[in-house]
């Protein structure tokens, strides 16, 4: 109800906008329908159901299947390009899954301190240049997941991979990505890379992994699906 209610507004804020426009101007049409493509951009934001996650209308600027994986071919480019440092320097990796998303893991050594949520402000940078590729590549949906090692209890490690995800979120949103393309969770110790046994066992579990899916015309619900790759 209050989704149809914001539309209705909405449009007719653009109508009346329409309707102040002097009838003599020459660039009439043209004013109205950048006025007409600002709401229209405004009510698709809103398409997302918030409780669920859900894509609930028609996808406006959604992916034919056919291009996804060029676009997402370029993507990934300009992620390699922009964060080749943090690659280098094995803070950061970047794999292509079977479905086309992205998956960027970071190192949790490298972008936060032990035991604590707060993104550490040298590996700031590294995040604004990553947000930028997001803010490019605007069709995707972005999931942020926290993981640790087995060290401490599990609820406290549970609510650590969260508010660690919470806060790359937070800072993406920041940094210009709309909130309604991200999402956060945490899932502890459940998903280990190595063995908890060893110290460089445990370094690998802890960490953070972005996940860039694409919304794909027809198959728009599963870009907001949470993702699982076993």
């Amino acid at each position: 109800m209050k989704r149809t209610v914001m539309t209705v507004s909405l449009l007719s804020g653009t109508l009346l906008l329409g309707a102040c426009m002097q009838q003599d101007d020459p660039n009439r049409r043209a004013k109205s329908g950048a006025a007409i493509g600002a709401v229209l951009g405004a009510v698709v934001g809103h398409q997302v159901d918030h409780g669920s996650g859900k894509w609930v209308g028609a996808a406006v600027g959604a992916l034919a299947g056919a291009g996804v994986g060029n676009y997402m071919d370029n993507q990934q480019r300009a992620f390699e390009d922009e964060l080749a440092a943090e690659r280098r320097n094995n803070q950061l990796e970047i794999e292509r899954m079977r479905d086309d998303t992205l998956k960027l893991s970071l190192d949790s050594e490298i972008s936060f301190d032990f035991d604590r949520a707060e993104i550490k402000p040298a590996f700031e940078p590294s995040l604004n240049r990553l947000a930028s590729v997001l803010v490019k590549y605007n069709r995707t949906v972005v999931h942020v997941v926290g993981h640790t090692d087995s060290t401490g209890s599990a609820s406290y490690n549970q609510s650590l991979s969260e508010r660690r995800a919470q806060s790359v979120v937070r800072h993406l949103e920041m940094q210009g990505v709309p909130p309604q393309r991200l999402r956060a969770e945490g899932r502890g110790e459940s998903e280990p890379r190595d063995t908890n046994a060893t110290e460089a066992g445990r370094q690998l579990n802890r960490r953070v992994e972005i996940y860039v899916k694409p919304i794909v015309e027809g198959q728009e619900n599963r870009a907001y699906e949470s993702p699982r790759y076993y």
